[in-house]
């Protein structure tokens, strides 16, 4: 079928290549051979399978959902300040487990001002959020007092009035018109076709997220977050490649100039034997070509430029600019940002980065730009074992001379140019066994360029430079990493240098020095404890999280700082943003509480409810799984939580069974407005929410139908009398039972 696409007819199906040879010329032959690549000599032209369909690595791992990694990745630690929708700000202690009618849970253990205790049930785990955000100079609230009350009330106030021009600008930009970009039937195959991996199911997900926008003909600003090496660049040109196709230009404005060389040689690889024209515009390049590539930009003749903030000069004239696609936006100032937007007004946005910065990242979430998340790192891709000590010469040579004798590269990064004469001394008089070259960012651009390409090309065993590598150097090679004066650096500096190795299937080693006998200060300390805490695969979205707590998340509108924030905590801000413009977008007018998600209801049957520590035995783990339990929305998804559980720990006990039993019969006490239901051996009471219920007609109607069982008692309580001694018959009556309610309340009779 393959060879038919292209015209090629008669194949004859041959079994060795004797029978080949024997074919009269010019007879097309297909045989099974052990060849990689094919070959072409004069007479004979031999076509590979990886020649058609490309290079192809194998991956066997099931991916997590985007959504699911941020939520266990937004976990509660014993001490942490958290927000109670209800009772305010308290500090989690751990989790206890507590006997209710006779049954165990698991329970929360919040403590409050004047040591008060409250423990919440884990299955009622979405009242609580984390309070993020500097914990010093925070307050406890005292239970039942209504100091937390009063402020909550305040800020919705604050909330609504910046919801509504946080509309106005979303608005404004779905009022304007970008161009409609559909994928090139066939030749979007064949240029996917070239990427030698499998894409991960995030990167897909990524890339159908960009061509839903894309097809929108409105603007398109979506945030790319990924960890480092996990696949952005490729999610970028498959963006790039319809807009080319469809006639416009691409722009990708990378922070460095090594990184814009580096996206110029991946793009002009990729889209090599394509009638596209790529170029770069940084101080890497001579003066001649960059004002020819100024020309080709004004007039379109070239299709893809890449280049630094080089690109947002005033000199800079797009002839049809499509897509900009903005590499690292955090090394971006605010002037550059402002050139950004006047470009952007009516050209598709695609932000990448591995470490949003604060802001960025709480736009995402609050819905104002889209959020792709790729979590799943690519096959056979190993952690960064990393080690935070005071300098050692003996460890650093051993470290470097380790690397050396594998067969790899090293980086030695400083913070300064006047440190690297000193570490200069260091590795000549040291680890004399070892060539390195000294990069940094005030050598003339000739040299820089010269002394990159060789330490790409192997001819060097240890790059010292300044921060200049820190963006989106991809050397796999390079695989051990030491960091001179690690205090000096910001998290996400760190960070972002940590994943200049560990790019290839080696174990990478990341080691951040501290001078001996010198104690960093409490922030460098923090931001040391924090990297060093986070090393698995991925873990760049938990970081910008991390600096969101550190930092605060500043206003989002820009005019003020994050004192609101420091009201109520992070999460719980951003939830009532997110339903303050919900509200604001339908329009509805009414009291903004803190959210449907304002209450939970309350189930108790006397059955044991809970994650149990021999099925799940590590705890920060059980508690990402409560958190992401308690957003389930329906029988599909608890289901397939179900599935996702059996396969990760094992056949669900049944203290599992109950709890996945339990979120189905909230979910539905949710729709009748049903507060909280008592069961026991006797039958159950139901307390309905603010003593309303949507269908009163329908609810005399049900106790009538029931008239021996059921009647509604003067405190407004539905009393439901049944024998059900066993747990099992409690559950499945409970069930029934609310499911009836929910039926009852949906089915409200018109003009009532």
């Amino acid at each position: 079928l393959l060879l038919d696409d292209y015209g090629i007819e008669g194949v004859h199906r041959v079994e060795h290549w004797p029978a080949v040879v024997a074919l009269p010329p010019g007879v097309p032959a297909m045989v099974v051979l052990g060849f990689e690549q094919g070959v072409e000599t004069a007479d004979l032209a031999i076509i590979s399978e990886q020649d058609v369909l490309g290079d192809r690595l194998s991956r066997r791992r099931p991916a997590k959902r985007a959504e699911d990694f941020i939520t266990e990745h937004s976990q509660l630690s014993g001490g942490d300040l958290v927000v109670h929708v209800e009772h305010g700000i308290g500090r989690y202690v751990g989790l206890q487990i507590i006997e209710v009618g006779g049954a165990p849970h698991d329970c929360l253990e919040i403590h409050y001002d004047g040591n008060d205790k409250l423990f919440l049930p884990a299955v009622n785990i979405e009242l609580l959020s984390r309070y993020g955000s500097e914990e010093a100079g925070v307050n406890l609230d005292r239970l039942g007092g209504a100091a937390w009350q009063a402020r909550k009330a305040k800020l919705k106030q604050h909330i609504r009035e910046m919801a509504d021009q946080l509309i106005k600008v979303a608005a404004e930009r779905v009022l304007r018109s970008a161009p409609l970009i559909q994928k090139p039937d066939g030749f979007y195959e064949e240029f996917c076709a070239r990427f030698p991996y499998e894409e991960t199911e995030d990167q897909l997900g990524a890339i159908d997220d960009i061509f839903a926008d894309l097809q929108k003909g409105t603007p398109m600003d979506r945030l790319v977050c990924g960890d480092v090496g996990f696949g952005k660049t490729e999610v970028a040109m498959r963006a790039a490649f319809p807009a080319v196709m469809c006639g416009g230009q691409v722009a990708i404005v990378a922070p460095t100039t090594l990184l814009s060389r580096q996206h110029f040689h991946t793009f002009k690889e990729r889209f090599a034997g394509l009638p596209v024209l790529v170029r770069q515009l940084s101080r890497l390049v001579s003066t001649s070509e960059a004002n020819s590539t100024r020309e080709g930009i004004r007039n379109g003749k070239i299709d893809i430029v890449i280049g630094t903030h080089a690109l947002l000069g005033k000199k800079i004239d797009f002839r049809n600019l499509t897509l900009l696609v903005i590499d690292e936006e955090q090394h971006f100032g605010v002037a550059h940002k402002e050139r950004l937007k006047q470009l952007r007004s009516d050209v598709h946005v695609l932000t990448l980065t591995a470490t949003p910065i604060p802001r960025t990242l709480q736009m995402a979430f609050s819905g104002v730009k889209e959020l792709s998340l790729i979590a799943t790192p690519p096959v056979d891709r190993l952690a960064v074992r990393t080690f935070v000590m005071p300098f050692d010469p003996v460890v650093t040579r051993e470290a470097i001379l380790r690397e050396h004798h594998r067969g790899g590269q090293c980086f030695y990064v400083c913070s300064r140019i006047l440190d690297l004469p000193d570490v200069e001394r260091f590795l000549a008089d040291r680890v004399p066994e070892v060539k390195f070259v000294t990069a940094h960012g005030r050598m003339p651009p000739s040299q820089l360029e010269d002394v990159m390409s060789a330490y790409y090309d192997g001819a060097y065993d240890v790059l010292l430079s300044t921060t200049i590598v820190e963006s989106g150097l991809d050397i796999p090679n390079a695989n051990t990493l030491i960091v001179h004066r690690s205090d000096r650096f910001g998290l996400s500096q760190l960070y972002q240098l940590r994943g200049r190795i560990g790019r290839s299937k080696t174990r990478a080693y990341a080691y951040f020095t501290l001078p001996p006998k010198h104690i960093p200060t409490e922030a460098a300390d923090k931001r040391l404890k924090v990297l060093q805490s986070l090393d698995t695969l991925g873990a760049g979205f938990s970081l910008a999280s991390h600096d969101l707590d550190l930092r605060g998340a500043g206003n989002l509108l820009g005019e003020e700082q994050s004192g609101h924030i420091r009201e109520v905590g992070f999460e719980l801000y951003n939830q009532m943003l997110e339903e303050a413009l919900a509200t604001a977008r339908s329009g509805a007018a009414g009291e903004l509480e803190a959210g449907d998600q304002g209450w939970s209801p309350q189930i108790n049957l006397g059955a044991a409810v809970m994650i149990p520590e021999h099925y799940v035995a590590d705890l920060s783990v059980r508690l990402g799984l409560y958190r992401r339990l308690a957003y389930l929305q329906d029988v599909e998804e608890i289901n397939s939580f179900a599935a996702e559980l059996i396969d990760r720990f094992g056949v669900l006990p049944q203290e599992v069974e109950n709890l996945l039993a339990i979120i189905g019969i909230k979910r539905m006490c949710r729709v009748a407005n049903v507060e909280k239901v008592d069961a026991g051996p006797g039958g159950a009471s139901v307390v309905f929410r603010n003593d309303a219920f949507a269908n009163p007609g329908g609810l005399v109607k049900f106790i009538n139908d029931n008239s021996g069982s059921a009647k509604l008692r003067p405190d407004h309580k539905l009393v439901y009398q049944r024998s059900w001694d066993e747990a099992e018959d409690r559950l499945k009556g409970v069930d029934y039972l609310v499911r009836q309610l929910a039926k009852l309340a949906q089915s409200t009779p018109a003009g009532s």
